[in-house]
């Protein structure tokens, strides 16, 4: 029996939800609420705020990166103010359903500037291609920076029995690991369905690449990559910002604050909400190889990520309502 696609969403969504809670209350049910709000009190907030302004920019950036993408040839040329907006509000349906934010952010440009939905959807694609690049860059970077707790990560992962002993001690954990695990191999499986594996990352590549050659013939391809450069060094600066506010992570290096930047985008990437759960697990897993006690470990986590969503839903929850303001976009009629 085949279900109806909005039942199969609602399913996937439903799951999606159950498992990020289920890994969240596991990760943080041993830690009481009092030492979660004494290390909030503790913490110096100026230095979160400033994590928190420093954020609203990156995200500005993004939406200017992606105006030097979009062609205005069949609706409104779109400012950076308004591509800035719908940025936020992709970001607020994403704290809802995992990825639909990308589609909405189209859509809201589509109401208000008049461009095809199709365009900006490529555009996004492309955006996703080079943001995954430098990702790859980053970790490469970060490999650099820290290669002997690279070795020694890869020594512990690598070391089987160690892992099966930790997997048995902690059942619950592995057992949501590997259903996150499931679920995103079978989105990749269902979404290349007809692809075979090499097939599939030959396309992956050839788009990269035409992406690259097409970046190349921008108005300003200097200032696509010098704006990419820019968000990841964004990044990095809200995670050492909010490290440098906690007592316990204050002694952290910048190259350790890079390594837990790098661990929390992996956790993102994982097909639940905002990243719940997923981005908590692994950046305690890497602070706790700096010597971070588990429980200081996961409240760090807990304070960035919880401030970020604050930030993102109060953020674009406003630019929904600005958005609203502005009247569905018509065709000019012709003369």
């Amino acid at each position: 029996m085949k279900l109806h696609p909005r039942i199969k969403k609602a399913l996937q969504l439903g799951v999606s939800l159950a498992l990020a809670g289920w890994i969240f209350w596991y990760l943080y049910k041993d830690i009481a609420l009092a030492s979660l709000w004494e290390q909030i009190q503790s913490s110096k907030w100026s230095w979160i705020l400033g994590s928190l302004a420093i954020s609203l920019f990156g995200f500005w950036v993004r939406g200017w990166r992606w105006t030097l993408l979009i062609s205005a040839e069949e609706g409104k040329a779109v400012t950076a103010h308004r591509a800035y907006h719908a940025v936020m509000v992709g970001y607020l349906v994403n704290l809802l359903v995992p990825r639909a934010g990308e589609v909405a952010r189209c859509g809201v440009l589509q109401r208000s500037n008049g461009i095809p939905l199709g365009h900006l959807i490529g555009t996004v694609i492309l955006e996703r291609s080079i943001d995954f690049l430098f990702l790859v860059g980053v970790i490469f970077l970060a490999f650099l920076v820290e290669n002997q707790l690279f070795v020694s990560l890869a020594d512990e992962l690598l070391d089987l029995r160690s892992l099966g002993e930790k997997a048995l001690a902690n059942i619950p954990l592995a057992l949501a690991a590997l259903l996150v695990l499931g679920l995103t191999l079978y989105f990749l499986a269902k979404k290349f369905t007809n692809h075979g594996l090499i097939q599939k990352a030959q396309h992956f590549f050839r788009d990269i690449l035409s992406g690259l050659k097409q970046i190349s013939r921008l108005n300003n391809p200097v200032g696509f990559w010098l704006s990419s450069i820019l968000i990841w060094v964004i990044y990095f600066l809200t995670m050492y910002m909010v490290a440098m506010a906690i007592q316990s992570t204050a002694i952290l290096s910048m190259g350790e604050v890079l390594l837990v930047m790098v661990m929390g985008s992996i956790g993102m990437i994982a097909p639940v909400q905002g990243g719940i759960g997923t981005f908590h697990a692994l950046v305690a897993l890497i602070l706790i190889q700096f010597g971070i006690s588990e429980t200081d470990g996961k409240i760090f986590a807990a304070i960035i990520h919880g401030s970020q969503m604050i930030l993102m839903l109060l953020a674009g929850l406003f630019s929904w309502i600005w958005m609203l303001r502005f009247p569905t976009w018509s065709k000019p009629a012709e003369a």
